[in-house]
């Protein structure tokens, strides 16, 4: 049997520089737009925010997401 690449799983949080790259805001209003997803679902104002949190709240498709995630 070979030993075949494990595939390496698809990050699931978002960051603000990731917001930043798909919607063309600023780095602060980014970090805004992660601030409100975080009290919507009242989440620590620390805690990460997922893809789907963030795909839930603007509206927009995880795939489409998903192609501009930075790695």
């Amino acid at each position: 049997m070979q030993n075949l690449p494990k595939k390496m799983p698809k990050r699931i949080v978002i960051y603000a520089k990731d917001v930043e790259n798909i919607t063309g805001r600023k780095i602060r209003a980014a970090r805004k737009l992660l601030q409100r997803i975080r009290q919507q679902n009242k989440k620590p104002k620390d805690a990460f925010v997922t893809v789907k949190e963030f795909c839930k709240f603007t509206g927009m498709g995880e795939d489409e997401v998903r192609e501009f995630l930075l790695d």
